[in-house]
């Protein structure tokens, strides 16, 4: 998130959220936007295909298909544009690329991108004129916008549209990607990506590798790695032969999961780091039982880019060790077992006697957290950047200036998705989670009252397509996808829309990403697990 969860629950007279279904899966934040706009009249606009239990607080919801986020975000910049609305004197100072930008979205008038989107053109005008005049304004998104094929592009259109509207660097603006796990962020922070190092430094910059280099006593790769899709397809084909899972679940989480299972059984040797007997490690060949948040000490970086303290509730059960004492343990054997011995590095070793030990290696390594330090971060944690001791963290990024200095606009054109709707299959599923469930299921499936509340999948579908199919609320139905088949239960609801069906990813009994598309971003190499067509037929075939 370029800002804080504060100052958008506070500033914010503007939330404009799209791809994420906030309340259900992000609650804290959700709790607080339903707040703002009883409490204080924020107003609210939701771009969703499904009518989300915020919509129901919505000034305006936008319900446009599945796959069009780019021609709605260009028409209400047409829209901004044509009508003199937007904010001359930030893009004129602190952007690129206006004429560009300017040109790419003249074409998507209110009612060309009606026709795309499904979107009424008034609604359109509407909002855009709403975002345009109601200043500051947060732009909200989650994975909504970013799992399709044209998912960098689609974060490139919010770009735009804040600035645009000069809603960058300051209190109440930004744009806030939602994360989905409670330390996506920090995974990512400390280089869970295959091109960058700790802290976002470039895997293929000369001087960040020789750093690594002399830091850990070894010899580092200047290539940029491999994404976890792209593995399994190297797995298949039979070059990468052994894969290390943590706190990880493939089995249910990647899209094709039956083409998943082929690669992983395709592996010479599988080894799964996990809390509990996840579908993916009943796969495994060896399995390292690590213990839960409340068995350890450490730290979460959340959604805001908040490092803070993890605190050992209980000691660990049964054989588990805390992931870092896993890695290091194994780290250690390895290390013996090399031929030749790493050269002298200050952090050559595997000897962390505590987390605050590697909390350290980070900070003298990662200058975005090199002002972190485990005494610093005791009460409430810091924001990133906090490049040194003194430095208070960073709640408002691109304040004043942008990272690269001028913010650049980009011109992005709308491409469908990969799968459309056809003859054979009709229909188009997208996927996603509800609250009382979250991800594959492995902790809160575990859960008696939980279960009782949601114990099952079920196939949601509109009214006017369940009387199509003959379908009546709790029937059993078959779904069909160019990759899968699975047996569910129909929920007959109006808050999908006609043609559209949604699924979860919770319940591996019926688990849509059975169903789900590969199909590949070509820049983030995200696959579109929120697009892809199906047929939907009464009974069990």
């Amino acid at each position: 998130m370029t800002n804080s969860i504060r100052d958008i629950a506070e500033d914010t007279k503007c939330y404009f959220i799209i791809g994420s279904n906030t309340t259900e899966q992000h609650p804290v934040i959700g709790i607080q936007i339903r707040q703002a706009v009883k409490r204080r009249g924020a107003k609210l606009i939701l771009a969703d295909p499904r009518r989300l239990d915020l919509a129901d607080i919505a000034t305006i919801h936008l319900k446009h298909k599945p796959g069009t986020d780019i021609a709605l975000l260009n028409s209400l910049m047409n829209v901004i544009i044509a009508e003199d609305l937007w904010d001359h004197e930030f893009v004129e100072s602190r952007t690129e690329g206006f004429e560009d930008l300017k040109a790419a979205v003249l074409k998507y008038t209110p009612e060309y991108a009606s026709e795309i989107t499904g979107v009424p053109a008034e609604d359109i005008l509407e909002a855009a004129r709403l975002l345009a005049t109601t200043k500051p304004a947060s732009l909200l998104y989650a994975m909504g916008i970013t799992q399709h094929i044209c998912g960098h592009q689609n974060v490139l259109s919010c770009a735009n549209l804040q600035m645009l509207l000069g809603n960058m660097g300051i209190a109440g603006g930004g744009v806030n990607p939602l994360r989905g796990q409670n330390n996506v962020q920090g995974a990512c922070d400390m280089g869970g990506l295959p091109n960058v190092y700790p802290g976002y430094q470039a895997v293929t910059i000369d001087a960040i590798q020789k750093k690594f280099e002399q830091a850990w006593g070894v010899p580092l790769s200047a290539e940029i790695g491999t994404t976890v899709v792209h593995m399994f397809g190297r797995a298949e084909a039979g070059d990468l032969k052994a894969m290390y899972v943590i706190g990880e679940n493939p089995m249910m989480s990647d899209p094709d999961v039956e083409h998943v299972r082929h690669c992983l059984e395709a592996l010479d040797f599988l080894v799964v780091q996990d809390i509990f007997m996840t579908e993916t490690a009943e796969m495994a060949d060896v399995i390292l039982p690590a213990t839960s948040f409340a068995e350890k000490d450490g730290t979460f970086t959340n959604t805001e880019r908040r490092i803070q303290r993890v605190r050992k509730a209980i000691d660990p059960v049964g054989e588990s060790m805390s992931d870092w004492e896993i890695l290091s343990a194994l780290g250690a054997r390895v290390q013996e077992q090399r031929f030749e011995a790493p050269t002298a590095g200050e952090f050559a070793s595997w000897d962390y006697a505590h987390p605050s030990d590697v909390m350290d290696e980070i900070a003298a390594l990662t200058p975005i957290y090199g002002g972190i330090s485990y005494d610093r971060i005791e009460k409430i944690g810091l924001q990133w950047p906090c490049p040194t001791q003194d430095h208070p963290g960073t709640e408002i990024l691109h304040a004043g200036r942008f990272s690269r200095g001028i913010g650049h606009l980009s011109a992005v054109e709308w491409i469908p998705p990969d799968e459309q709707p056809d003859e054979e299959y009709p229909l188009t599923l997208t996927t996603g989670r509800v609250l009382e469930h979250f991800h594959t299921g492995s902790m809160t499936r575990r859960v008696e009252g939980l279960n009782q509340l949601q114990p099952e999948e079920t196939l949601r579908i509109h009214p006017h397509d369940a009387q199509t199919l003959g379908l009546q609320n709790g029937d059993w139905t078959t779904v069909t996808s160019r990759r899968g088949q699975i047996r569910v239960r129909a929920q007959v609801t109006p808050r999908v829309q006609p043609g559209v069906v949604f699924l979860t990813f919770h319940f591996a009994e019926a688990l849509g990403n059975v169903l789900t598309n590969p199909a590949l971003d070509p820049v983030a190499k995200i696959p579109e697990l929120k697009v892809c067509a199906v047929k939907v037929e009464a009974g069990e075939t």
